[in-house]
């Protein structure tokens, strides 16, 4: 009986293992950073390093897409970016609500487990 008490303990432990793995390597895939040390020197890098959304922090200028004036607009009170031939709804909570410094809008993309594009961070140009 005591035996089949550890491997039941055993195979616990494998399966929340597992189940913890699985949880955890679909977020690398966006939480991942690109910051190939490009804009290093630029005076606007640690700011860019501190911005977030209600997601938290977007990570750095590196990450984020600029994204041109007629590629994001408002539709239906809700921003919107037109990202891969599809205009993708910005959810409220991703918005960078403090002032644009840098003057373009810049949007955090990331690709959910099923291969859809979905928006972490998302910074309205500058007079928007």
């Amino acid at each position: 009986m005591g035996d089949d008490r550890k491997f039941q303990r055993a195979t616990v432990k494998l399966i929340v293992s597992v189940a913890i793995v699985g949880a955890i390597v679909p977020m690398t895939r966006w939480a991942s950073a690109h910051d190939d040390g490009r804009f290093a020197s630029s005076p606007l890098k640690p700011w860019f390093d501190q911005l977030k959304s209600g997601n938290g922090l977007c990570c750095s200028f590196a990450d984020g897409v600029t994204v041109e004036d007629v590629d994001w607009d408002v539709h239906d009170g809700h921003y919107r970016v037109h990202l891969d031939g599809q205009w993708i709804p910005v959810p409220d909570d991703a918005v960078v609500t403090e002032p644009n410094r840098y003057g373009r809008a810049v949007v955090w993309p990331y690709q959910d487990t099923s291969g859809a594009t979905r928006i972490r961070c998302f910074m309205p140009g500058a007079g928007s």
